[in-house]
């Protein structure tokens, strides 16, 4: 096994911090972040993997796109940063794409699969 193999069991996707104050202002500012091909939110499309927030504030995000082709693949990770920086007790964002695990519809809250159609 090398150091980039995850270790057996150990969850795909990193947790968030749900527990953290800031947790729900976080989450309600990507609510406002959409990807201009799809009518639904970045957060209920499932884009949002991890919401990671230290100490000290600082907001470290991990997301996805709906495929590695998107044509906003440069710009959506500064519309999320511009998204939360602004919030009251926010240091810093760091706002990270990935492609693993892959982005699949099943990532959808249910109100975004009612949206599209989905339910």
């Amino acid at each position: 096994m090398t150091a980039t193999e995850p270790l057996e069991g150990a969850p795909l996707i990193t947790p968030s911090s749900t527990d953290h104050p800031l947790y729900e202002r976080i989450v309600e500012a990507c609510r406002g972040v959409y990807d201009p091909e799809i009518p639904v939110n970045i957060y209920d499309l499932g884009l949002i993997y991890t919401i990671a927030i230290s100490p000290e504030n600082a907001v470290d995000i991990t997301m996805t796109l709906t495929a590695p082709g998107c044509p906003v693949a440069g710009e959506m990770p500064g519309w999320v940063a511009d998204a939360i920086e602004p919030l009251p007790g926010v240091k810093q964002v760091d706002v990270q794409l990935t492609w693993e695990p892959p982005w699949g519809m099943d990532m959808m809250s249910d109100e975004a699969r009612l949206e599209l159609g989905f339910m």
